[in-house]
């Protein structure tokens, strides 16, 4: 399945993400709000985090716990005592419940336990459930997520004008693999594809070697991809000259639980495998 005809990819897949407003969101099967794609959507209209009773975005939480992967793998115990949740991500993993924090002691997105979330049976209302779907296509090219980066292009910026500054979020380095602080490296599933203001939100995490089974996926510009422009400071320190691309590919992962993850991955993340599901 590696290199087929239907994993062949081209320029016809880009989409300008430099004016966010130009495009028009869609009703799709991933979410109510879609752009480009009726799988590439918000996980709810409004705020992307799981919010408070009161609206707040950060939850307290009792520190000591594992951060796990989307395998259940054990990362690092958490040292915080508050944490950012996206909205409608929980697994049961090791035996218990849990929700996807945007931020750990990992210097990653991670899995960590609702009984070890300040007030359980409040985040338990709120937390609310939003799985990415299959898309019913063609099961196209085998990978693996690579085990190397380019600093480079995680500098690069994914959305226009970006506020974030160069060590802030919004990078391209938010999609690739990078050496976490437990040394090893990992990469993000994600549930939007960034720079259209959807979130560009992760769904999941997963170590380097984890298999990524690419499908095809429905698009307005009738390719199975979506490529967006990178971005550099121009001579004012602005984020708007272009500088090349990144391309996400949509398919999923199969959990060591057998669940398989849905989701858009960055192709730079990724190399040709064998033996996906």
């Amino acid at each position: 399945m590696v290199g087929d005809q239907g994993d062949v990819d081209d320029d016809g897949d880009f989409v300008d993400t430099s004016g966010v407003d130009d495009h028009v969101l869609i009703d799709g099967v991933n979410g109510h709000e879609c752009i480009v794609s009726k799988f590439n959507c918000r996980f709810r209209s409004g705020d992307s985090r799981v919010t408070t009773a009161a609206g707040a975005e950060t939850w307290g939480i009792v520190p000591g716990a594992s951060v796990r992967d989307g395998n259940g793998n054990a990362l690092v115990l958490e040292a915080g005592t508050s944490m950012t949740f996206n909205y409608g991500q929980t697994r049961s993993l090791a035996g218990t419940a849990h929700a996807l924090a945007l931020s750990t002691s990992n210097g990653s997105a991670g899995w960590y336990p609702f009984d070890h979330i300040s007030g359980e049976s409040s985040f338990r209302n709120q937390v609310g459930n939003v799985d990415a779907k299959d898309t019913g296509e063609d099961r196209l090219g085998c990978y693996e997520i690579r085990a190397s980066d380019e600093a480079a292009l995680a500098a690069k910026k994914v959305v226009h004008n970006s506020q974030e500054g160069p060590n802030g979020h919004e990078r391209a380095g938010d999609y690739l693999p990078l050496v976490r602080n437990n040394n090893k490296r990992s990469a993000n599933l994600i549930f939007s594809v960034p720079g259209f203001g959807l979130g560009g939100a992760t769904t999941d995490h997963f170590l380097a070697g984890t298999k990524f089974r690419r499908i095809g996926v429905p698009t307005t510009t009738g390719r199975p991809s979506i490529s967006i422009p990178l971005w550099v400071m121009n001579s004012n320190g602005a984020y708007t000259k272009q500088s090349g691309t990144m391309r996400f590919l949509y398919g999923f992962v199969r959990a060591s639980d057998g669940v398989k993850r849905f989701g858009w991955m960055a192709q730079d993340a990724l190399t040709p495998s064998t033996g996906c599901p």
